[in-house]
């Protein structure tokens, strides 16, 4: 019986994020996991270590960004984490101007926020003549704000964080473009392989090449051949060599479909070693991009 009063108590499911709360990592973790409590953490490797040690079941990680590339600090990560892949989602960025209640926007001559943001949002500084201040987080800009109580400051933050640091929105969705989007993937310590035909899946897998000529088209020739789509390519140094570099692909399909089999059959006779990453739904934002 105090078994099961125990079991009973125990704590919700966690997702952990990099970031403060209000942050855009929080809001895509709020809309895909409400039920469940977003855990912030400081930094990814913190994020990385919460998911390894059981303080939380899954983490949310900004992979790439639509106008910022890749998030160069996760394709490090990535390769050598033993996490793995169970789940994708797209976020549309949205920034707000925001400042503590009854501030003006006429007031305002300081807009504080990450250096990235600053970078997305140079029209409204621009056109309200703001001096832009960088703050480490998009949350973390609009904390700070709140807790000057100078309203002659700003934060450009995600619309999320006005809410849960108090703070008044003087213009919504001041973003320079609008389709500023960012792709998160869901990390497990377990692989869980999404079923096959169920929906479209995405597969994403690292290896490395032999150090031969023409090695790397040669394990990519299977793929064409199979007519399997490879929708990412990315190149890592390992161990600061300059030979033998490592690679993170992600392709269309499941490895049990016939033709990804048959690729990845292929790419294992020009490979030193391969690994998977994650087998798992893609988002259906993807197909509005075709």
């Amino acid at each position: 019986m105090l078994r099961q009063r125990r079991d009973s108590m125990r704590r919700v499911n966690r997702i952990a994020y990099q970031g403060e709360p209000g942050s855009n990592s929080h809001t895509v973790c709020a809309e895909h996991y409400p039920d469940w409590e977003s855990v912030p953490c400081a930094s990814f490797e913190d994020v990385f270590a919460a998911v390894e040690g059981g303080e939380a079941d899954l983490a949310m990680i900004p992979i790439d960004n639509s106008l910022a590339g890749r998030v160069a600090d996760i394709h490090h990560f990535l390769p050598t984490s033993p996490l793995r892949i169970v789940g994708e989602h797209f976020l549309r960025i949205r920034f707000s101007l925001m400042a503590v209640p009854g501030a003006r926007i006429e007031q305002i001559t300081a807009a504080h926020s990450h250096v990235h943001a600053l970078g997305q949002c140079r029209n409204v500084i621009r056109e309200l003549g703001l001096t832009p201040v960088i703050s480490g987080d998009t949350a973390g800009a609009a904390r700070e704000v709140a807790e000057a109580g100078d309203p002659t400051l700003a934060a450009i933050s995600p619309p999320m964080a006005a809410g849960i640091y108090g703070l008044q929105v003087l213009r919504e969705d001041v973003e320079d473009a609008d389709h500023n989007t960012t792709r998160f993937v869901v990390l497990s310590r377990d692989l869980v392989a999404a079923p096959l035909g169920a929906r479209p899946t995405v597969t994403s897998f690292v290896f490395n090449v032999r150090n031969l000529p023409a090695a790397l088209y040669k394990a990519l020739g299977g793929f064409a051949t199979n007519g399997v789509n490879m929708t990412k390519l990315e190149s890592y140094m390992v161990d600061g060599r300059f030979v033998g570099t490592q690679f993170l692909a992600e392709v269309d399909g499941h490895p049990d479909e016939p033709g990804l089999s048959r690729a990845l059959e292929e790419l294992a006779f020009f490979t030193t070693d391969i690994t998977m990453l994650g087998v798992y739904p893609a988002d259906p934002f993807r197909a509005s991009q075709e």
